[in-house]
């Protein structure tokens, strides 16, 4: 009878015992099959990596470039960034595996150790948090230590900040439009380029320019972008999908998803069936793992900081730097000097596009905070002049300061140019762009606000996308009058592509900055949305026709990043989202408009949110549409207000140096840093010579006598 009282306790420890025993060997498994999957795809990973590069390489250097060089040469991932996406890949890669081998319906739940699985990748390994100094005056390169409480907030190779949950057709990674059949609220996408046809496209270019803003107005926009934020392609990820498959046959795998050309467009004939396009990188997740949906990278600091000069990576800051002179000083071009002026370093890695483009002349690449850098000419004439502002500074500081070493020259330099980007931005760029919604989405400065999150958000690099449509169709050159210069005065913008040789061996860069002053930006209207100079011809070589479009790219990475779509916008901006074609007229204040978006997309929650905001009418005294005001207005809000180092937090300045700092402008810019010595007043309003134009020393100039230490 004892013998039968007991056994039931008996039998349940038996099987807790057996139970245990199970669990361990399951972690064990568990373990080793992680353990196992994460090294099978790093080998895959890092051939499909490395395979990239080669070709790449050898593309670039056995042949004239193709437009898919020229692109993938702009979007490759360098250093940490490279380290960081590429671990994301075998993050991805890994997960995909372990789900397939183990059957899990449920990754984040107790049956996959995600925190095993991301010690195993790597993935804490590409962005290490410096150490904080946070009594330093200064910023330090990569973003980190902004934020006291969060020091990564803001730091670079990071996930762009998400303002919506990504909306991917698997809840992953796969984009909306990846699968044949497959419907978005119950009805198909339209191909990129498609869209890009029917609503982006006109033929006529007469008539597009903007009365009311320069060209540099167009320019600044580019330059503030792309201090802000950069996601580079990332690769296959397997060597069973090649770059050759993307490019040459339109095969869709890995992260290759071609932009198809619809029935009837010019470029079957010329260009075979597809653009290839390749996927913007991604970082690992992070804990605590709420969502594993595929977020893209931000390769740069999210401040306005002037990183577009310095870089966010400690290793190409120190290349950037003349580490052998005292002065504080940005290397220079020792081949090449405009006048006296200098240029931008050269890359030294070989080969490099830029001389390719003309062989004869055979002018690199320009090595500066950007990869980007020497995109179009007027970029790189951008980064020459603050290149040239950097140097200017440092000497002034130095004859103030004669005991500052290079270091502190250098970072107080530094400091004066992150400052006069964001002036410049807030104080005549932004009013110009935002018009009546100014004030509501940006009001006065109240100080910094260490709870406000200053991260680029994914939505952001789609609005601020507007400034592709104010990209007329050519670049002017002019002289000292301002009449046109020399025996090429207007050129074709897509002949500037890669185009360094334009500056360095035919002018330098003060005819270019004159056009920049004196010639109008493109005025986007809803049925002369983007110039074929770009929406065709985007890095079309010469020789060839083969040209992207960077509409149809817009389109396709608002998919690529899983963004949420139009109507969904509408809604986190408290605007109406209309759901009929009468109620998208009233949005849109055009019925032919709204019409072409509905045959193309049959409901509005479908639009892609590029495409829906750029569609929209101007808001009073601005260049972009009420979506576009919210959305840019609250980036920049954040970006002011979360920035520790802001030029108007009290102490990051001296009262008497924020007053010097408010006579700063970019007419005094040029003044200072070309030979040019008449410039309007307010360069980025449409301006006409010699009414709108005085003389240089009519400029207020940047008093640095605040800057001189009181040991002096």
């Amino acid at each position: 009878m004892r013998v039968l009282l007991w056994l039931p306790a008996f039998l349940t420890f038996l099987i807790s015992l057996q139970a245990a025993a199970s669990n361990t060997s399951a972690q064990f498994n568990s373990t080793a099959s992680i353990s196992d999957a994460v090294s099978q795809v790093k080998v895959q990973v890092n051939k499909a990596f490395l395979d990239s590069r080669t070709r790449l390489k050898s593309s670039l250097s056995s042949e004239t470039p193709t437009t898919p060089h020229l692109s993938q040469y702009l979007k490759q991932a360098k250093g940490r960034t490279r380290v960081a996406i590429r671990n994301g890949q075998v993050w991805e890669e890994s997960l995909k595996r372990l789900r397939q081998e183990s059957s899990l319906t449920n990754v984040t739940g107790s049956s996959l150790n995600l925190t095993l699985l991301s010690w195993e990748v790597g993935c804490e390994a590409p962005a290490p948090v410096e150490k904080c100094d946070m009594d330093s005056p200064y910023r330090t390169i990569t973003g980190d230590c902004n934020n006291r409480r969060k020091p990564a907030l803001g730091a670079a190779n990071r996930a762009l900040a998400r303002w919506l949950p990504a909306e991917y057709q698997d809840g992953l990674s796969l984009p909306y439009g990846w699968t044949p059949g497959r419907t978005r609220n119950g009805f198909p996408l339209p191909l990129a380029r498609e869209v890009s046809n029917q609503i982006a496209g006109y033929l006529n270019e007469d008539d597009v320019l903007d009365q009311n803003r320069s060209l540099l107005f167009m320019q600044w926009g580019q330059v503030v972008d792309h201090d802000l934020d950069f996601a580079p392609n990332t690769e296959m990820g397997s060597s069973k999908y090649s770059k050759t498959q993307c490019d040459e046959y339109c095969i869709q795998g890995g992260n290759c998803f071609p932009i198809m050309f619809p029935p009837n467009d010019p470029k079957l004939e010329t260009q075979g069936k597809c653009m290839p396009f390749f996927r913007a990188g991604f970082v690992c997740p992070t804990p605590p793992y709420q969502s594993l949906a595929r977020e893209q990278i931000n390769a740069l600091t999210s401040f306005l900081d002037a990183s577009f000069v310095y870089g966010s990576e400690p290793s190409l800051a120190s290349n950037l730097r003349n580490l052998s002179s005292p002065l504080g000083l940005m290397a220079v071009n020792e081949e090449f000097s405009d006048h006296g002026l200098p240029y931008l370093p050269f890359v030294t890695k070989k080969p490099s596009p830029c001389e390719l483009i003309n062989k004869t002349a055979g002018v690199p690449c320009f090595l500066a905070g950007d990869a980007r850098a020497s995109e179009h000419i007027l970029l790189a004439t951008s980064h020459t002049l603050f290149l040239r502002e950097h140097n200017r500074l440092a000497r002034e500081l130095k004859t103030l300061n004669p005991q500052w070493d290079g270091e502190k020259l250098h970072q107080e330099a530094r400091k004066i140019l992150g400052a006069f980007m964001q002036i410049i931005t807030f104080r005549d760029y932004l009013p110009i762009v935002l018009g009546a919604e100014m004030q509501k989405w940006i009001p006065p400065y109240q100080g910094y606000n260490e709870s406000v999150d200053p991260r680029i958000s994914n939505v952001f690099t789609f609005a601020f996308r507007f400034g592709h449509l104010e990209i007329p169709p050519t670049v002017s050159r002019l002289d000292e009058n301002y009449q046109p210069w020399g025996p090429e005065p207007e050129l074709p913008l897509h002949t500037l592509f890669f185009n360094t040789w334009r500056m360095v061996k035919d002018g330098g860069i003060d005819p270019l900055v004159r056009g920049l002053l004196a010639k109008k930006a493109k005025l986007m209207s809803q049925n002369k949305m983007m110039t074929g100079e770009v929406r065709n011809k985007l890095f079309q070589p010469r020789h060839t026709i083969h040209g992207f479009d960077l509409a149809a790219i817009n389109i396709q990475r608002c998919r690529d990043h899983g963004q949420p779509g139009y109507n969904s916008w509408r809604g986190y901006c408290h605007l109406s989202q209309p759901q009929t074609l009468e109620e998208l007229s009233a949005v849109l204040r055009n019925e032919r408009l709204a019409r072409s978006l509905l045959d193309l997309y049959k409901i509005p929650d479908n639009i892609d949110i590029w495409i829906g905001a750029i569609a929209e009418p101007l808001v009073e005294g601005g260049r972009v549409g009420p979506l576009l005001a919210c959305l840019l207005g609250q980036q920049f809000q954040r970006i002011r207000d979360g920035d520790r180092f802001w030029w108007e937090n009290p102490g990051v300045f001296t009262e008497k140096q924020q007053d010097s700092l408010r006579k700063m402008s970019f007419s005094r810019l040029v003044c200072d840093n070309t030979h040019i010595t008449t410039v309007p007043p307010n360069p980025f309003q449409a301006n006409s010579y010699p009414q709108d134009f005085v003389n240089c020393s009519a400029i207020d100039t940047l008093d640095l006598s605040p800057w001189a230490s009181v040991e002096n």
